[in-house]
């Protein structure tokens, strides 16, 4: 493996910069960094494998091993990281509704109301 820099926080990690297995293997490029810096999360890393197969994989943040200025070095061996997933669409979506926003059985004089306009009541 070549001299990867110094270590890094997820905020810093660059595009481009190559992805190994703990067993050295070359895995790709960094694509894109998944995180929340406002709630100081990192959720994970995308790399696309061009040079092998596969295209994008995304790697989870539990998985990440150690990163580094010029590299990422995942805590998985190269056969475990094959079978990494593709990247999906976020699937997270919240909804509230008034009724949501009402404690216990019984409807509030606003629960009532909203009720009467969504033609629920």
């Amino acid at each position: 493996m070549e001299d990867l820099g110094e270590p890094t926080s997820y905020l810093v990690v660059d595009k481009g910069v190559p992805v190994f297995s703990s067993d050295g293997h070359n895995l790709g490029r960094v694509v894109e960094v998944l995180s929340a810096p406002n709630l100081d999360m990192f959720d994970g890393i995308i790399f696309d494998t061009t040079a092998g197969p596969g295209g994008h994989k995304f790697v989870d943040a539990p998985e990440v091993g150690e990163l580094y200025e010029r590299g990422v070095v995942l805590k998985i061996d190269a056969a475990t990281a094959a079978s990494l997933p593709k990247p999906s669409a976020n699937p997270g979506s919240v909804s509230v509704n008034p009724a949501d926003l009402v404690g216990g059985g019984k409807r509030s004089g606003l629960g009532r109301v909203w009720d009467r306009l969504s033609g629920k009541g």
